[in-house]
């Protein structure tokens, strides 16, 4: 597998993921006991038809809870800003903290780009150097793992500002007709 093949968060602001016209808008308090409770206020907006309906709430929750935990530390004051479109052949969400932002993305890239050659190449020995990563404002409870599945689970792309407090997802869903999966 080649750098060019592999999917890496990208920094736009002028990316047509950011634009909000006929978006839907909550703001929440920074609070991490209500996280799950955001997450359903959101998802309740996603069309019946939507198969993946538990994926998408795993990583609705999952920009939530960064955006609380990382970008706003938690901080009740704060706000996380989230902007949402769902359809049946599309799922785009903008989360915003008042964070620094998530100033260790180049990093984060990079090391998922050797992960990722690891797992290509089969060299299993070295792939255990990449297993979790780190930062300095990490604790027991993080390791990029999120963000891994985040790449794969968006299919149109994960994009941040360039400030990297506030980030841009979609999702195409499979079309079905007749049985079939159009993609």
């Amino acid at each position: 597998m080649s750098d060019s093949e592999i999917k890496e968060i990208l920094v736009d602001d002028k990316s047509k993921l950011f634009d909000t016209t006929g978006m839907f808008y909550k703001e929440f308090p920074s609070d991490y006991r209500q996280i799950r409770y955001f997450t359903l206020l959101i998802v309740q907006k996603a069309p019946p038809e939507i198969k993946e309906i538990n994926l998408l709430e795993q990583q609705v929750s999952e920009l939530i809870k960064n955006a609380v935990k990382h970008g706003n530390k938690s901080n009740i004051k704060k706000k996380v800003r989230v902007w949402f479109i769902f359809d049946t052949e599309k799922a785009r969400l903008i989360v915003e903290d008042e964070g620094p932002g998530f100033q260790e993305l180049e990093k984060w890239n990079k090391f998922n780009r050797k992960r990722l050659q690891c797992f290509y190449k089969q060299d299993f020995e070295h792939m255990a150097d990449f297993v979790s990563f780190r930062s300095k404002s990490s604790d027991d409870t993080d390791g990029g793992n999120a963000l891994f599945a985040a790449l794969e689970y968006w299919n149109d792309g994960v994009v941040f500002s360039t400030k990297k407090n506030k980030v841009a997802v979609q999702k195409t869903f499979p079309i079905k007709r007749h049985g079939i999966e159009i993609k």
